[in-house]
């Protein structure tokens, strides 16, 4: 069974209603990233941190998978199917992908605050001050923040090399390390972009576009992979 691997960005997650902190000039949901996603800001007000990703878990819960997560699950039918998102809610194992790889952590685990060894899974929507791990520190949300190692990054290259097809769907390829994925498949790689903005990016005239979005986008990529 061929090996494919998709790299998925928030343009996936918007089309079910998750809104994206880069369209709004630097503000997520009214928040400055810099209170809310870096370790500064979680040093400096941790209610506020807590609070911040309390209500993006509660959004999470609230909206369903789309098509677009649904069909890289029902790939998985007929190909070795790794998905690596730059996503940090559920909706692909909800929508039943079976093996996913979280490059920027997950909304629905914290994990403790002086030793990141330390995850848990996070019932329901809230995470408050006083929730401790065992070694009596603050849980905080288990997210790499802005000057946080990516430390999924080297078993994400793994599947990348592995690859026999290699799909980028619904993200611009402007967040590294994320964005340099594609050039660790093999040059033989079928290697598809799916993104209703075609990225500026050009690694030569082996790469099959579909400038749409991430449902319709799949769809089409579904049927010429089983064509």
């Amino acid at each position: 069974m061929k090996k494919l691997v998709a790299l998925t960005g928030a343009g996936v997650s918007a089309e079910s209603g998750i809104p994206t902190f880069r369209d709004a000039g630097g503000l997520w949901e009214g928040y400055d990233v810099m209170e809310v996603a870096t370790p500064e800001g979680w040093a400096k007000n941790p209610s506020l941190v807590l609070e911040f990703y309390n209500q993006r878990r509660k959004k999470a819960l609230e909206v369903t998978p789309n098509r677009g997560h649904e069909l890289l699950a029902e790939l998985e039918n007929d190909f070795d199917v790794t998905i690596i998102t730059q996503n940090v809610d559920n909706l692909h194992e909800r929508a039943g992908s079976t093996r996913v790889v979280h490059l920027h952590g997950s909304l629905f685990e914290s994990r403790s605050s002086v030793n990141e060894q330390l995850i848990y899974p996070i019932d329901g929507w809230e995470l408050k001050m006083g929730d401790q791990c065992e070694l009596g520190a603050q849980l905080r949300p288990n997210i790499v923040w802005f000057g946080e190692l990516v430390y999924k990054m080297e078993e994400a290259m793994e599947y990348a090399m592995q690859a026999d097809v290699f799909i980028v769907v619904g993200t611009s390829l402007q967040v590294y390390p994320a964005a340099s994925l594609i050039q660790y498949t093999k040059p033989q790689a079928q290697k598809i972009i799916v993104d209703p903005k075609r990225p500026d990016y050009r690694v030569g005239e082996d790469i099959v576009f579909f400038e749409e979005g991430g449902g319709t986008g799949m769809e089409k990529v579904k049927k010429m992979l089983l064509t």
